[in-house]
C-alpha cells in the first residue's frame, strides 16, 4: 500500500485550515487518513504549524511520500525528508 503525507482541507468555505495526514495513495483528498500528523493555518500571521515529530519521520522511515506543499512545512519545523 503506498502511503503518501498530504494536506485535508478543513474549516470553512474561505476560512481554510489543514491537517497534515497519511493516506493511501489511491484515495481521495477528503476520505479517511491512516493517520493525521498536525495541522496547518495558512491564514494566521505568521503561518500556524503543529506536527507530530516523531510520527513523521517514523512515516518517512516506512516510505511514505510527502507531498510538495508538506516537505516545505517539515523542512520549516527541521523534519528531513
Amino acid at each position: 500500500m503506498p502511503a503518501v503525507i498530504r494536506l485535508k482541507r478543513m474549516g470553512a468555505i474561505k476560512k481554510p485550515v489543514h491537517r497534515i495526514v497519511v493516506a493511501d495513495k489511491h484515495r481521495a483528498r477528503d476520505s479517511r487518513p491512516l493517520e493525521i500528523l498536525g495541522f496547518y493555518d495558512p491564514k494566521t500571521n505568521p503561518s500556524t504549524v503543529k506536527v507530530k515529530k516523531e510520527r513523521a519521520e517514523y512515516w518517512l522511515g516506512v516510505g511514505a511520500v510527502p507531498s510538495a506543499i508538506v516537505k516545505t512545512l517539515f523542512k520549516k519545523q527541521g523534519i528531513k525528508t
